[in-house]
């Protein structure tokens, strides 16, 4: 039985997770009410709120689970990538609760953990696979051969597909978190409305960049000299049209990469996880396109999708029977 600490945004998350697949716990404290105002997460604000909290969050995670922590056998923690004092609270927890009761420590890389929250979504996915990991920081494909061999094929240039949805919401006058805000609102609208442009970089490229179609849509929205301040001259109707036709130029390119993923790499699964991964349109779509291709889809359940310890814990119970434990004085990396 594993303890896992998640910390390396905005989320401070513990969980307790038997065999790598039993969840015996999994509880999450979110942050957006702290940073709603901001319209974005700040690192400092993030930290104090870890800081006040992991204590917390571990103690409820183990009374859930009916666990003492001397019964656990390893604590693991996130070290990388993520903010660099979010990711010390979350980890030095770690590190302190392995040390008073002599387990192992494990260090967890927070994109990996992704990858394996949508193995633990799934009974046994067949590996080799490919992992799309799509969230507010990161944009990211891997090819898997276990859940510890991963081999990074194609990451964002520039701004996140997540970062984007945020930036547009705020465009757009829409409430933070702004991803939920545009999959609401994109309902309403016309995803061929508007013909935003859809960047591939290279046709043959796995990378991925959004920050031109993040300019795109603020020169629809204000004008190409920025004369407009916002969008209030819009109707509903046409904000609907405005953030359907920029979820729709997002999925098309994130299903266009990964789909060209799986054959170069003949892998016939793909798993899909981060926040991103919970936007109903992405899993309706990407549902269609595997469907069409002969892929096995494995999407991370909605509550694997946002930041949570039971990925952490799952992912490093296999780390441990592999001996792969981290010394005391592990660093944190924000890269």
């Amino acid at each position: 039985m594993i303890l896992g600490i998640e910390s390396s945004c905005d989320e401070t998350a513990a969980s307790l997770v038997a065999d790598g697949r039993d969840v015996l716990s999994s509880v999450v404290a979110s942050q957006d009410d702290l940073h709603a105002k901001f319209r974005g997460v700040v690192p400092e604000i993030a930290s104090r709120a870890h800081l006040e909290r992991v204590n917390l969050i571990v103690g409820e995670a183990l009374e859930r689970a009916a666990v003492a922590l001397p019964e656990i056998a390893a604590v693991a923690g996130v070290n990388s990538p993520g903010l660099v004092g979010c990711l010390l609270i979350g980890f030095t927890a770690a590190k302190t609760y392995a040390w008073s009761v002599g387990k192992p420590l494990i260090a967890v890389n927070h994109l990996h953990a992704h990858a394996y929250g949508a193995i633990l979504s799934a009974e046994q996915p067949e590996m080799p696979a490919v992992a799309l990991i799509v969230s507010g920081g990161h944009t990211s494909l891997f090819h898997l051969q276990t859940p510890l061999q991963l081999e990074l094929l194609g990451r964002t240039q520039d701004d996140a597909a997540g970062e984007a949805f945020d930036k547009v919401a705020t465009i757009l006058g829409l409430p933070y978190p702004g991803g939920p805000a545009i999959d609401k609102l994109a309902r309403q609208g016309d995803p061929a409305a508007i013909d935003f442009p859809r960047i591939y970089l290279d046709r043959e490229s796995l990378d991925f960049s959004f920050s031109g179609l993040k300019t795109a849509v603020l020169y629809h929205v204000r004008g190409k000299r920025l004369e407009r301040p916002d969008a209030s001259h819009l109707s509903d109707c046409q904000k609907a049209d405005v953030a359907a036709s920029f979820q729709a130029a997002v999925v098309d390119v994130l299903i266009d990469k990964s789909v060209l993923a799986c054959r170069r790499r003949r892998a016939e699964t793909l798993l899909v996880g981060g926040g991103v991964a919970a936007n109903s349109y992405l899993r309706r779509r990407m549902a269609e396109r595997c469907q069409n291709e002969g892929l096995r889809l494995v999407l991370a359940d909605r509550s694997m999708c946002t930041d949570n310890a039971a990925m952490v814990a799952g992912l490093a119970w296999h780390k441990y029977r592999r001996g792969d434990f981290a010394p005391l004085d592990e660093q944190v990396i924000s890269t």
